[in-house]
């Protein structure tokens, strides 16, 4: 029995779906069950409520071999790092008291980063925390993730695409299907042992520039990359209603990027099968197309 966390996400989604085509035995923690596929609720066994509460785990966990863990996001928590520790405390302590073998958790690259990197080091402390549990773990660590982008179709739609580092330096990128193809991967075979921060990187090395260009090529129309000052960006967030806390969460996570947090995992990753202008041509461009009809 494999266990999933967040199987309506677009991580979770397709994980869920490529376990099933494999025969695996699924069981799922979801807050609202009707989200879930008619095709795949009926297929899973489904266990309502949140994984940060242990009653919900203990109800999740009996008989799993496996768990795939993902902490959804929550831009109303105090702080990202005592929100990421909530989740993962609960975790811990369930899948030690249950046994669970093998761990799964979707993380960012960059461990061992020496300063203070917001939403990115609130990952680190839960990975820590999750390997307390004495289970086996693997700790997926990404870097910035492509579907970041369909937050912007009407800014693309309009000639142009927003972040905050510098256009001419390359930006370490991953597509979500690669994530959950990892994921599948792991929790489908349960030889290896241990705990590691597994790097998963997508195959380009392209500048947000070059990103703007393949952009244009695989959309017919031209866009540009506009670079975006961390403290624009700060207050645009609240502008949105976003607090203090939040904001330094986000943009300390923005300037470790901006400074090469990405980099040491980027050198050593053995890189997926998703390139940035198959995901531009099978995800972006679609989205564009369903947000114009």
């Amino acid at each position: 029995m494999i266990v999933v966390t967040t199987p309506t996400g677009q991580i979770g989604s397709r994980l869920v779906r490529q376990l099933l085509h494999q025969g695996e035995e699924v069981r799922v923690i979801v807050r609202d069950a009707s989200r879930l596929d008619d095709t795949v609720r009926q297929r899973v066994e489904t266990i309502d409520g949140s994984h940060d509460d242990p009653a919900v785990l203990d109800k999740a966990l009996p008989g799993a071999e496996a768990l795939f863990w993902l902490v959804p996001p929550n831009p109303q928590a105090p702080s990202a790092e005592e929100h990421y520790l909530g989740f993962a405390r609960a975790g811990a302590a369930a899948v030690a008291r249950h046994g669970v073998g093998h761990v799964v958790g979707v993380s960012s690259a960059g461990h061992g980063w020496p300063t203070p990197a917001g939403v990115l080091s609130a990952a680190f402390a839960m990975d820590a925390e999750l390997c307390t549990s004495g289970a086996a773990y693997r700790a997926l660590s990404m870097p910035f993730y492509m579907e970041n982008l369909l937050g912007q179709l009407d800014a693309i739609r309009r000639g142009a695409f927003y972040l905050t580092c510098a256009g001419d330096l390359p930006l370490a990128l991953i597509a979500t299907r690669d994530i959950a193809g990892t994921a599948a991967n792991l929790l489908t075979d349960l030889s290896w042992t241990g705990q590691e921060n597994l790097p998963v990187f997508g195959p380009d090395r392209l500048t947000p520039d070059g990103m703007a260009e393949v952009i244009s090529q695989e959309l017919g129309r031209p866009v540009t990359y506009r670079r975006m000052s961390v403290d624009d960006y700060a207050s645009l967030l609240r502008s949105r209603g976003a607090g203090d806390q939040a904001v330094k969460d986000v943009t300390e996570a923005f300037a470790a990027q901006d400074h090469g947090i990405y980099d040491a995992d980027w050198a050593t990753a053995t890189p997926t099968s998703t390139d940035f202008r198959t995901w531009c041509r099978e995800v972006l461009k679609p989205a564009m197309d369903a947000r114009a009809s």
